[in-house]
């Protein structure tokens, strides 16, 4: 009998460690939802569904939808992923808020940004400074006298309390010494329809979604926050040679999954991810889209994640930034 039991435990354990690469090899059982915690239309949601599809291609046909759930500063959509089964068939797809510091800025946050499995970064874009055509800054040097003289009066746009966007505002006032009023939406879409229509002065947005408006003389673009020049906008400065040295902001993507995915199943995710976005026809797409792909192991993911929170989180420290 002890013979026996030794057998029986050993196979159990055998069976045990089996499991995993049995549930890898059968990955995805089931429809795999990409969730963006934003509305339809945005650089993100574009992104989810390029993604989307060549995933859906390399798993031989198997359904991988996007689902948007907005609100909430992306924070709803966050939540509903961080409490779905870690299987692999419910992921994020996010800008950086929600995958790596909304826990600094709100007391009582549904879910741990810490505690995302990273699978995969996807890209990364230039963030802007986009005016509305008739307001009267037409450089970075305006835009702050014009401030300083009409304090608490100029306006700017964000996707949501806490998101890229409105922090890049707060290391503006914090860098300048000025202060503005801050006008959350929902997303990037509503924001800018906003800006179209003169209701507020100012958004800090990707250079995806705003050259185009530019280039049809639709809104004014008056600084770029990566450290160097837009190829894309050469003739627009950056943000830290106009008179703000040491500012940057830029956006990126990742795929993360929910707290306790296997390690294992997030890198065979990130395999067929890494494979997509280093496709010629891909890779031409992101560049369309004015995105650079920025493909790289779980490990890596995990690393710049890391290092993005502990920007983000100087930002909101010295600034002051706080949300209930």
């Amino acid at each position: 009998m002890p013979r026996i039991r030794v057998i029986t435990t050993v196979l159990a354990a055998l069976c045990a460690l089996a499991t995993p690469s049995l549930a890898q090899d059968s990955y995805p059982a089931s429809v795999v939802k990409l969730v963006v915690p934003a509305a339809p239309g945005s650089t993100t949601d574009t992104l989810a569904r390029l993604v989307a599809d060549q995933l859906q291609q390399r798993w031989g046909g198997k359904a991988v939808i996007v689902e948007n759930i907005a609100g909430g500063a992306m924070n709803v959509g966050a939540e509903r992923v961080a409490r779905a089964t870690p299987d692999g068939h419910t992921l994020l797809v996010a800008p950086p808020a929600p995958v790596s510091f909304s826990h600094l800025l709100y007391r009582e946050l549904p879910y741990d940004p810490r505690q995302w499995v990273p699978v995969a970064l996807l890209a990364k874009v230039s963030n802007v400074l986009v005016m509305r055509k008739d307001h009267p800054a037409g450089s970075i040097k305006d835009l702050i006298a014009n401030a300083k003289a009409n304090p608490g009066k100029l306006t700017y746009a964000s996707q949501g309390a806490g998101s890229t966007a409105h922090l890049s505002a707060s290391q503006l006032e914090m860098l300048a010494g000025i202060k503005m009023v801050h006008v959350p939406y929902r997303g990037a879409v509503p924001a800018l329809n906003d800006i179209l229509a003169g209701v507020v002065d100012m958004f800090f947005d990707t250079l995806t979604t705003s050259v185009p408006l530019y280039r049809g003389g639709r809104v004014k673009l008056i600084g770029v926050a990566s450290a160097e020049r837009a190829a894309t906008v050469p003739e627009v400065p950056t943000i830290a040679e106009a008179g703000l040295p040491g500012f940057r902001s830029i956006t990126w993507f990742a795929l993360v999954a929910p707290p306790t995915t296997p390690a294992a199943l997030a890198e065979k995710i990130n395999r067929d991810v890494v494979a997509s976005l280093q496709k010629p026809d891909i890779a031409e797409k992101l560049r369309a889209l004015m995105l650079e792909p920025i493909p790289g192991s779980t490990a890596d993911a995990a690393k710049f994640i890391a290092e993005e929170a502990t920007l983000w989180g100087k930002v909101i420290k010295e600034s002051n930034v706080t949300l209930q």
